[in-house]
This record gives C-alpha cells, sequence and structure tokens, in this order.
C-alpha cells in the first residue's frame, strides 16, 4: 500500500479546496486535473508571453533544449508570465502542493514545452530517476502541474501517460528513465491521451511513464510546466529560474515563502541545461 503524508495546511492560507480525490488520483494513477481552473482570457496572455519567451529563446545558442524532432523545452523566469501569481497562488495548486508535499514546497521550475508541426512520438519515459524516498516509502516527493495554452485537439500530438506506472522500478531502466522497449506493450495498453482545453491544469507526478505524441496538425501545442519539490527533493538544481529584487517585493508573502529561487538585481537569459538525451531523436 502507498504511504500518503499527513495532509498539513499552510497557516499562512486559506484552507482552500478538499483535494484527498486528487491526492489519491496522483498515488492511484499519477495524474489529476482541475477542470476550468482558469479563464480563456488569462490563457490567451499565457500564450502570448510563451510565445514571446519562445521566440527570444530560440534566437540565442542554448536558449531552447530540444525534446525531440521539432519539440522543445524552455525554462523561463517567473517575471515573464504576467499571471505567474494567479498561477502558483491558485487555491487548487496551493492545496495541492500542501497535501502532496507538507507545507514547506518549494516552487522550484517554470517552462514550457512546445511540439511543433512534424513533431514525432517520444519514447516512453519519466522525466527523472526516481527518489529513494519513493523507492522505499512509496511517497511522492514533487509535482508537475501542467497548464495547455492551446485547446488541444486529436491531431496535435496530445500528451499520453500510462496511468499507475509511477511505482515501476527495473534496473532496465536506461538512466533510470526509460524504459526497453519490451515493456512497451504494457504502457500501450495502459495508455491514455489528455485532451485539455484552455484553462484546465493538471497536476502528475513526472515519474509515471508518460510521452508526447505525434503532431500530424500545422498547429503548435505549447504547454506551461510548473516544477513543485518536497524539502527532500533535489531538482532544482536542474533549474536556473531568478526573480529581481523590484518583482520579488510584489510578491504575496505566501507566494514568497514557496519561491525557491535566486533574488537578484538584473536577470540573466537562460541556458537550458534539462536536457534529456534520450528524447532528443525521438522514438527510435
Amino acid at each position: 500500500m502507498s504511504t500518503r503524508p499527513a495532509r498539513s495546511e499552510d497557516t499562512t492560507a486559506d484552507p482552500g479546496p478538499d483535494v484527498a480525490d486528487d491526492v489519491e488520483a496522483l498515488y492511484t494513477d499519477g495524474v489529476t486535473a482541475r477542470k476550468g481552473a482558469f479563464a480563456p482570457a488569462w490563457v490567451d496572455r499565457l500564450r502570448e508571453d510563451v510565445e514571446t519567451a519562445f521566440e527570444a529563446a530560440r534566437s540565442r545558442p542554448g536558449g531552447a533544449v530540444g525534446r525531440g524532432p521539432h519539440r522543445y523545452y524552455v525554462e523561463i523566469h517567473p517575471e515573464q508570465l504576467r499571471g505567474f501569481v494567479e498561477l502558483v497562488d491558485h487555491p487548487w495548486v496551493r492545496s495541492l502542493c500542501t497535501a502532496v508535499l507538507g507545507p514547506d514546497y518549494r516552487i522550484v521550475e517554470l517552462g514550457f514545452d512546445v511540439p511543433l508541426e512534424g513533431a514525432v512520438n517520444q519514447p516512453w519515459h519519466r522525466d527523472f530517476p526516481m527518489p529513494e524516498e519513493t523507492r522505499a516509502e512509496r511517497r511522492l516527493t514533487s509535482l508537475a502541474f501542467n497548464v495547455t495554452c492551446v485547446d488541444t485537439e486529436q491531431d496535435m500530438g496530445p500528451f499520453e501517460i500510462a496511468p499507475g506506472t509511477q511505482w515501476d522500478d527495473s534496473p532496465e531502466f536506461d538512466h533510470g528513465m526509460f524504459p526497453p522497449r519490451s515493456h512497451y506493450p504494457r504502457y500501450e495498453d495502459r495508455a491514455v491521451r489528455k485532451y485539455p482545453l484552455r484553462g484546465d491544469i493538471s497536476a502528475r507526478t513526472a515519474l509515471t511513464i508518460h510521452r508526447g505524441t505525434r503532431n500530424e496538425s500545422a498547429k503548435s501545442r505549447p504547454v506551461l510546466v510548473l516544477g513543485v519539490d518536497g524539502p527532500e527533493a533535489t531538482n532544482s538544481e536542474r533549474h536556473d529560474t531568478a526573480v529581481t529584487r523590484g518583482f520579488w517585493q510584489t510578491l504575496p508573502e505566501r507566494v514568497r515563502r514557496h519561491l525557491a529561487c535566486p533574488v537578484v538585481d538584473e536577470l540573466t537569459p537562460i541556458t537550458q541545461k534539462h536536457t534529456i538525451e534520450g528524447l532528443v531523436m525521438g522514438e527510435a
């Protein structure tokens, strides 16, 4: 049986919504979602900011990293999103982070994935090796939130996930992340494709085996990524987000206490370092 942490409330925040069913889903399926969490107009502004950041990132060396043919990942600074506070301070996000990771959770990643026209199937994978706390205690120590910037359609290369595979553990996994092809039939039997709409937000453990699928449309499918760690997790080592002192001063205290990044006088464009070599070529 999976071990779930006792829910502890952040005393600086209101109790927020009941997320007991979401916690259960994360420990069983590995993914959950909140439909209509944001207004479509808010998401349209988000897409504008993502597209501006994507254009800037692709214009400089190391600004975007490949996650397969015609598929990119870009990490950004919080100030590049006008809706950053609304995202991280959303009651469902706060409540779920507290329930799963405890009151001292840390926001460590802000970025986005963009599958363009011609993106191919990724190999089945998880985003990092299984932490010892998960292996030994069946306890989740991090979460990844995803916000689609578009209404996802069938031909746009939707995200595909194999529910319940967050506990899969085998020495055959390449780099602890890529299962051998002999495991693929199991994942394909379990596979569920996700078709979120503008305004929806999902949360998952990045350990659940998943992949991006082939984009057969002429449209891109940008998706925002928010990474959150519990106290034991070390995912911050893969990321370089920062905030300026002026921006820091505008943030609510209950956001600042969870934001794990340097406070600087001036932002420096991020050179991406969260590379996942096994994704560069797509599915073999």
